[in-house]
């Protein structure tokens, strides 16, 4: 699919940006991979290990309509990774958070249009379901106006997709390399929010698969949902630092005892794939689109009504063994 592709990353020197970077460079021969993102230091870092001839790093900050226009020129297919994404601190300066993940969604999508890039996939959260915050709010925003954009497409040959999934294992401001950290500091004790919050879990490389296959699937439109395990905050401290015991600090501004990545009012709109979900439109499209099948051909089934994918009565959970071994995992996949 990315065969002599152009491919461009917004917030490239992030957590999935390196793993999307590093995937393709293993299993395609892309004729281009533009790193766009506004810090110039992780761009250095990120260009010596990352030094093949087709890379491409541009300095730019995705609030800059015309350094996107420039840095989209030519470009098969975009990636938009790049929000500012921890809870609290968007909670202390919201319209930073806004102008960068509503504001700069918007500049993607019409640096996307006017450079005509075929297939944009956007990252969500699932924050961005039920919202509480304003990052999960803004999220949402974000993902609506990706959605919507398939209705100004004109006649070219343009689509634009979201991908939302759960807490990456390993990322930069993960509770599981904090855990680590602290472990490694001496601390006395971990500290938990509260003892029966849940969250979904999945590692990068999962992430990174999971937008490949998504690119492949869309029609344009989708948010696209992956079955991914969850678990308790609680046992993955135990996990991770048997021996230490716990202290219950609260749930801090903004945020939610479990997720939720397919919210109960979307059943009606909710498809369930063998592996993965689909949240179709709320609106309808110009052109008319038939997600019970996507372009690989699987075939998905309406939820019932009522449905919700939510980390707590999610089927699908990790124990002990089975986190450690993501974690391990996660470790490998990154070198």
């Amino acid at each position: 699919m990315f065969d002599k592709k152009s491919i461009l990353i917004t917030g490239g020197t992030g957590s999935f940006g390196k793993q999307f970077v590093k995937t393709l460079l293993e299993r395609y021969s892309p004729t281009r991979v533009i790193v766009y993102s506004r810090d110039e230091l992780k761009q250095y870092e990120m260009a010596q290990r990352f030094d093949h001839k087709c890379m491409r790093y541009f300095i730019g900050d995705v609030r800059d309509l015309p350094r996107l226009e420039k840095a989209m020129r030519g470009v098969d297919f975009v990636v938009h990774a790049a929000a500012l994404k921890h809870v609290p601190i968007a909670e202390y300066n919201p319209m930073e958070c806004i102008k960068t993940n509503i504001m700069g969604a918007q500049n993607v999508i019409d640096a996307c249009l006017s450079s005509r890039v075929k297939r944009i996939i956007a990252l969500s959260t699932d924050k961005a379901a039920a919202p509480l915050n304003l990052y999960g709010a803004s999220k949402l925003a974000s993902d609506k106006l990706f959605v919507a954009a398939n209705n100004i497409t004109g006649e070219e040959d343009i689509r634009f997709s979201v991908v939302r999934y759960g807490n990456v294992l390993g990322s930069r401001g993960s509770v599981v390399p904090y855990f680590q950290k602290l472990m490694h500091d001496g601390a006395a004790t971990l500290p938990i929010t509260h003892p029966d919050m849940t969250r979904f879990w999945i590692t990068l490389q999962e992430g990174v698969d999971f937008v490949i296959k998504s690119f492949e699937r869309m029609h344009g439109g989708e948010t696209f949902v992956p079955k991914i395990p969850s678990m308790k905050i609680v046992d993955m401290a135990k996990a991770i630092a048997p021996h230490l015991p716990q202290n219950i600090i609260g749930i801090r501004p903004g945020e939610k005892m479990h997720e939720i990545m397919c919210p109960e009012d979307d059943s009606h709109l909710t498809l369930e794939f063998n592996d993965h979900f689909v949240i179709r439109p709320t609106i309808t499209f110009s052109r008319l689109r038939d997600f019970t099948c996507n372009v690989r051909g699987e075939r998905g089934v309406p939820v019932a009504q009522g449905f919700e994918y939510n980390s707590k009565n999610n089927d699908r959970w990790l124990d002990a063994a089975g986190l450690l071994a993501k974690i391990n995992q996660s470790r490998t996949e990154e070198q």
